[in-house]
């Protein structure tokens, strides 16, 4: 992904060091334990693809709102079809992909061809498949999956846990698709400029649908990873993850407005608030308190994007 400025990412990296200085003071013993290394590892994964999937859609200027209600939705599909059929987990991850496409097709096609605000779009689809995700379980969960499952959230390769892999693996993919290819030049376009990227001869509308497809199909990679975390599915899982997704994105160096970007910018803006909330967790500070930060660094780093971005355009 491209780079936003490097004021954003220093401000990050710069903030990072405080929180690593802060709790090496406080509590040395417990935050540079293996274990709580462990635990800010096994955090990053789920929450890392999410941030992907919301990232992709900001830089073409929009958003999607939905991605926890798809994810939801894409393992409550491959659930039910676990439970009856435990072994076929490739038609099951096929059925998560057919339902994520179709979410993002809809999501797509309301804000390319409708031309409902991206906002509006994506929260009328959250609205709607978290009515359908409650109706279809009656609330519960749906759990006991097989070990074909299980073994994505407990197995390592070469000493690296395989979520960790997977999110890797989609970063790198990510990074091709957007740095490398006709497709990822065409989104940058599109998120500085949409009107003269259609005059120049691209499919604007075309793009846009491609690009909330493809932030549905990681849906299924979080859904994957969330079933074998917790070994169920339910309609109401990770809503915390939405404000958290969006903070990272921008904290990364995403410009909401869209056209500028860089994976290494979310990868760190992911640890340094896996850090933080993890240190907060050992401390002992209400899961509230954190949110009510998220919000108020999800601010000031908005205010802080629109900031200098403004200033260097008026010294150009």
């Amino acid at each position: 992904m491209h780079k936003f400025n490097d004021s954003s990412f220093r401000y990050l990296i710069i903030l990072l060091i405080i929180i690593i200085l802060t709790f090496s003071f406080f509590i040395p013993d417990i935050f540079w334990s293996l274990n709580n290394f462990q635990s800010i590892a096994s955090q990053i994964p789920i929450l890392g693809v999410l941030t992907l999937a919301m990232a992709i859609t900001m830089l073409i200027g929009g958003i999607n709102l939905s991605i926890i209600a798809t994810m939801n939705s894409c393992s409550l599909v491959m659930a039910f079809y676990l439970i009856h059929y435990p072994t076929s987990v490739f038609i099951a991850i096929l059925l998560g992909l057919i339902t994520a496409i179709i979410i993002g097709l809809v999501n797509g096609l309301l804000i390319a061809i409708v031309r409902v605000s991206p906002i509006l779009a994506t929260l009328g689809t959250m609205t709607l498949l978290n009515g359908l995700n409650v109706l279809r379980s009656k609330g519960s969960a749906v759990s006991n999956f097989s070990d074909h499952i299980l073994i994505l959230n407990s197995g390592v390769w070469f000493g690296i846990p395989i979520p960790l892999i997977i999110f890797l693996f989609l970063s790198i993919m990510s990074w091709i698709i957007f740095d490398k290819t006709t497709l990822g030049k065409s989104i940058y376009f599109i998120g500085n400029n949409e009107r003269a990227t259609y005059f120049s001869g691209i499919n604007t509308k075309k793009v846009i649908v491609l690009v909330y497809i493809i932030s549905s199909i990681l849906c299924v990679a979080a859904a994957l990873l969330m079933m074998s975390k917790l070994n169920s599915a339910k309609a109401s899982y990770g809503d915390s993850y939405l404000l958290t997704a969006i903070l990272a994105a921008v904290l990364g160096g995403v410009n909401p407005d869209g056209g500028k970007g860089k994976l290494i910018g979310i990868l760190a803006a992911l640890i340094l608030l896996q850090t933080l909330e993890s240190g907060l967790n050992i401390i002992g500070l209400s899961s509230y308190i954190t949110m009510a930060l998220w919000g108020a660094l999800l601010i000031v780093f908005i205010f802080l994007q629109k900031y200098q971005f403004n200033f260097f355009t008026k010294r150009k």
